[in-house]
């Protein structure tokens, strides 16, 4: 039995490569997540490091953490007032766009890769969500000037469609477990998941707020403990009462985003780090799990569903979602190339093998072999397709930073000083409950 002090030592060096990797491959736009399972790969069973790792439900139960810690980090990124714009848009990618893409990937595994009917829904589902992992670091490290109602677009749309994916891979494992299951079940038992997800995901979210604002702790990072542990109560408690723990995490962050609360900064900075230490362990333990040498058969069916969920599957579900919505023919093609694809995937892909479904090494195979070739192929011509769509905007990396106290010239910021009587009625009052406008700052 391996010793918990070599556990913790191959697992800093990994981290500590991975980040090397990121720094090294930074300039040349190389997306993180083909780097972290390299290191996955090479550390792994038929790499130089021979760690042998097979324990999928230890990979699933890691990469479930890591999901909530990116979902709610996520959540918490973007913040109610810059979705809503876009939030009809969003909203019918993540939910009618999945759902489309799902189908037609189903479809183009029965028909041509020759899966029963089940088993090809059942992969469609499982690839049928974009990664929120994956997009950011491709939009970070590519340095991509979209433009920012095209960049909102695609951040919401794949921080928000993972739970979509994940209730449509439940519902078909639901159905291959039990094949007496009535098929007039699958609509309500994903409106429940949903809308369980919804309601709970608000509700605690709100609840966070509360807590943060009214909790006057002396100690700092008490704050960023109780967002963590609201973050898993999020999950669990709505996964216990069968409804989407991870639409629950993402709306928990969302609205603490969007609301005014103490110590945000600290909040943000504590979960951004924590995102990235749960996007490296998950990417480098999914690489563990994969023998390359099971990879090549794969070659020939995994290069065409690649090709067809890529050029096909993705475009139509996206042209169809976004039919009535006002963005051009370019707007919309660029919308459907951003359609990467990362560890998500591979962590739906884990849970066949744990139900112990038929050919469900050939689906875990499969998905692994698409999110390589989906990460390499659009990662690095992003650029490319953001030129030719004509969807980035000038860069205005040249405009000077605003000063501290003199306001920038053209700019209407002030800076006003406040002197409080005695016996005000706000003295002892902390700085939220002020209720000052959103865009004051206190110096």
């Amino acid at each position: 039995m391996i010793s918990l002090e070599s556990l913790i030592l191959a697992g800093s060096l990994l981290v500590l490569l991975s980040i090397a990797l990121m720094r090294a491959f930074s300039n040349f736009g190389v997306p993180t997540l083909i780097l972290f399972l390299a290191v996955g790969m090479l550390a792994g069973n038929e790499g130089p490091g021979h760690i042998a790792f097979g324990n999928y439900g230890a990979a699933r139960d890691l990469g479930i953490v890591a999901l909530i810690l990116i979902l709610f980090s996520g959540g918490q990124d973007i913040s109610w007032k810059m979705v809503r714009p876009v939030a009809l848009r969003a909203l019918s990618l993540s939910t009618l766009g999945v759902i489309l893409t799902a189908l037609f990937a189903g479809a183009f595994a029965h028909f041509v890769l020759g899966l029963p009917w089940l088993h090809g829904l059942l992969l469609g589902a499982i690839l049928s969500a974009t990664d929120a992992a994956a997009v950011f670091s491709v939009f970070r490290s590519r340095r991509l000037n979209l433009r920012k109602d095209v960049a909102l677009l695609l951040e919401a749309e794949s921080a928000s469609n993972d739970p979509t994916g994940a209730v449509l891979t439940v519902v078909m494992l639901a159905y291959l477990q039990d094949p007496n299951l009535s098929w007039w079940g699958a609509p309500l038992r994903f409106l429940q998941q949903m809308g369980l997800g919804l309601v709970l995901g608000l509700v605690l979210g709100k609840t966070l707020v509360l807590v943060l604002n009214r909790a006057r702790f002396h100690v700092e990072g008490m704050y960023p403990v109780i967002g963590l542990s609201f973050a898993f109560l999020a999950y669990a408690a709505t996964q216990a009462l069968h409804g989407s723990g991870f639409l629950a995490v993402y709306l928990c962050g969302l609205v603490v985003g969007s609301s005014n609360v103490v110590h945000k900064r600290t909040l943000g900075r504590f979960f951004d780090g924590l995102a990235w230490l749960g996007q490296i362990g998950m990417f480098v333990i999914l690489g563990l799990l994969v023998f390359p040498s099971r990879l090549l058969p794969m070659a020939p069916a995994g290069l065409g569903l690649s090709a067809f969920l890529i050029l096909v599957a993705r475009p139509a579900a996206v042209f169809l979602s976004l039919a009535f919505s006002s963005l051009t023919w370019k707007e919309k093609a660029f919308i459907s190339w951003v359609g990467l694809r990362g560890a998500v995937p591979i962590v739906l892909s884990i849970f066949p093998l744990l139900a112990g479904v038929s050919q469900a090494q050939t689906l875990f195979n499969l998905t692994f072999f698409l999110v390589l070739a989906s990460t390499a192929l659009q990662g690095w011509t992003l650029p490319i397709f953001a030129r030719l769509f004509q969807v980035t905007q000038p860069d205005d990396s040249h405009l000077k930073s605003p000063l501290e106290f003199a306001p920038p010239p053209g700019s209407d910021t002030e800076l006003i000083e406040f002197a409080l009587p005695f016996g005000s009625g706000l003295a002892g009052k902390s700085v939220i409950e002020l209720k000052l406008p959103e865009d004051a700052l206190v110096v």
